[in-house]
């Protein structure tokens, strides 16, 4: 359970979905390495959570995440940035098994918008900006805006993006690959919810190995992944879930998943 001045809440939701909500509304949801380190505990629970089989994160009405926490860049030299923690706190968000839904209202700048990148489907309110503002401080995005961003929107759109530090619209990202749904404003959450409640609801070994297969798609060559697929698809045909499928279509009815 979370009180009303944690920095995150987390709350279950519908069967099978957990919500987490980014809580410092006085740093416009700045994502400072606590604030950073406990969403990656949230989910790192989540993980070994078998009622758990997709998480919404959001943020603020006006504010997803406003990037990073300035003070804490500020404090901080070569070395310092070298050693941060940070980095591993990043690697266990990318490394969740199980689907993460975004819902982002208002602005998504920096760390927010290498936040946004960790997750499988993104739902945004209409007046919802997406950018990566580092180079208005004279450094360069260190989390996934330059190695994340062009895999996902092009490399023109994310030279742009980053050289000149002005944000995109909710349009111009799902145009370009990295929103999946643009909502009326205030409506994210709602469709967030319902998209990872309908996600919930289907086989979960099957929506983990789908995900981790199309996310192989930014790292891996063809020929390597058509290898990771095909033994993805034939390690799940020893599953439950995959007998209670056909059994399920035969039968015309509707199936039970056990996540086994």
């Amino acid at each position: 359970m979370t009180g009303p001045d944690d920095i995150l809440h987390v709350e279950a939701k519908a069967e099978g979905v957990l919500l987490l909500r980014l809580n410092r509304p006085e740093k416009r949801n700045a994502l400072a390495t606590d604030l950073l380190g406990a969403v990656a505990d949230a989910l790192d629970v989540a993980i070994s959570d078998e009622a758990v089989r997709a998480v919404v994160l959001t943020g603020a009405d006006k504010f997803f995440a406003a990037g990073a926490d300035i003070n804490e860049i500020a404090s901080k030299d070569v070395g310092g940035a070298l050693l941060d923690i940070r980095p591993s706190i990043w690697a266990r968000i990318r490394a969740f098994p199980k689907p993460l839904v975004a819902a982002v209202e208002g602005w998504s700048l920096g760390a927010g918008n290498e936040l946004v990148m960790c997750c499988d489907l993104v739902v945004a309110g209409r007046s919802a900006k997406f950018g990566q503002p580092e180079t208005n401080l004279g450094i360069v995005p260190g989390a996934g805006g330059t190695a994340t961003l062009p895999r996902l929107v092009g490399r023109a759109r994310a030279m742009k993006l980053v050289l000149l530090g002005e944000p995109m619209t909710a349009d111009e990202a799902q145009a370009s690959g990295l929103v999946n749904d643009v909502v009326d404003d205030g409506g994210a959450l709602s469709a967030a919810l319902e998209l990872a409640a309908r996600i919930a609801a289907r086989a979960p070994l099957a929506m983990q190995q789908g995900k981790a297969l199309v996310r192989a798609s930014l790292e891996t060559t063809q020929a390597a992944h058509l290898l990771l697929e095909r033994q993805g698809f034939s390690a799940l045909f020893g599953s439950a879930d995959k007998r209670e499928g056909i059994a399920s279509f035969f039968e015309k009815r509707s199936p039970i998943w056990s996540g086994k």
